[in-house]
């Protein structure tokens, strides 16, 4: 063991005394920065070898409770929690069923490309629209999406005019970009995963949205709005939006990866 350092372990369990694999867990110190950090391992073990000292210890999961204990770690020493049980959380309620429009005033649509190989470049598209209809059963539930491809912005005009070009979206002959799914997929707590064909540059391909279910909430004048993040990632050749030059050392000016971000609110449409 390095000098002045210690041993901190335990074991993160369920109600039922099972090992919950893969649950996150920081160690802080007494001003909050972050020492260390890492997911428990199949057994549902941690251990940490940190300087002696005050620490604050955050263990996280899907579908649990967060455990937050103050912990002292001794030099030279092992300081054993032993088991840590995380209490489960009741799901969010999920939405009433009926038709529900997306807000775009607290929504978003972003994405970010890789630059020459360094850098990321984020965006996003500024103007769309989209309804969800909730069925009886969340898994049969629908979503439509249009987006202008004129509205992408990435905060430089010329970029933005090239992105716009034939090189890229070719709005002038592809002006929206469209994303319909008719397959809700439960991930187990509030994950979900929503599948459906997305038309982009005038090709279709299957997609699929990791989402992450936020819940229900009241807005400013009291209407009932659900909220959602959601990514996935697209390949600029499954859409044939192939454009390329590379730098003299072979390095592609964009990437052909796209990660795509959603910070989707819905409003349920009035009667």
């Amino acid at each position: 063991m390095p000098p002045r350092a210690g041993v901190l372990s335990c074991r993160v369990i369920d109600p039922v005394n099972e090992p919950v694999q893969q649950a996150e867990f920081v160690l802080t110190d007494s001003v909050g920065r972050k020492v260390v950090g890492g997911e428990t391992d199949p057994f549902g073990s941690v251990m940490a070898t940190v300087p002696g000292g005050e620490y604050r210890l955050a263990v996280t999961a899907e579908g649990f409770t967060p455990y937050h204990a103050n912990v002292t770690v001794n030099e030279s020493g092992h300081s054993g929690l032993g088991d840590v049980s995380l209490q489960i959380t009741p799901p969010p309620v999920l939405p009433e069923p009926g038709d529900w429009d997306i807000e775009p005033m607290h929504s978003q649509i972003g994405f970010t490309a890789r630059h020459i190989g360094l850098a990321r470049i984020h965006g996003r598209f500024n103007t769309f629209a989209g309804a969800v209809r909730i069925a009886d059963r969340m898994e049969n539930s629908a979503m439509h999406v249009i987006i202008d491809a004129a509205s992408i912005d990435t905060n430089v005009q010329m970029r933005d005019d090239h992105l716009r070009s034939g090189d890229f979206l070719d709005v002038g002959r592809f002006p929206t970009l469209e994303f319909y799914s008719e397959r809700f997929i439960h991930r187990g707590g509030t994950r979900w995963g929503v599948t459906g064909a997305l038309t982009l540059h005038g090709v279709s391909r299957t997609v699929t949205l990791e989402t992450q279910y936020l819940g229900l909430g009241n807005g400013m004048e009291g209407e009932t709005r659900a909220a959602c993040r959601a990514t996935t990632e697209l390949h600029r050749d499954d859409f044939t939006v192939s454009w390329q030059t590379m730098l003299a050392r072979g390095i592609a000016v964009v990437g052909n990866s796209i990660t795509i971000d959603l910070d989707i609110q819905i409003v349920k449409k009035a009667g």
